[in-house]
C-alpha cells in the first residue's frame, strides 16, 4: 500500500483498515507457526502498512 492512497483515505477508513491488517498479521503468524508459510515476506508487509497507517493517522491528528 502507497502512502499516496494512505493520504487520500479518511479517518474512518484508516481506522478499519489498520483493524483488517492487524487481523489479517494475527491469521498469518498463527498459521505461521502450525506450518511455515511459502511467502513469509508477506508478514513484514503487512507490518509496515500498519506502521505507514498509523504514522499517517497520527500526522492527520496533530495537523
Amino acid at each position: 500500500m502507497k502512502t499516496e492512497e494512505i493520504r487520500k483515505m479518511s479517518d474512518e477508513d484508516l481506522i478499519k483498515k489498520e483493524k483488517e491488517l492487524r487481523e489479517e498479521l494475527g491469521n498469518l503468524s498463527f498459521q505461521h507457526k502450525l506450518r511455515p508459510l511459502e511467502d513469509t515476506s508477506r508478514l513484514r508487509k503487512i507490518k509496515k502498512d500498519i506502521a505507514r497507517l498509523r504514522t499517517i493517522a497520527n500526522e492527520k491528528a496533530v495537523s
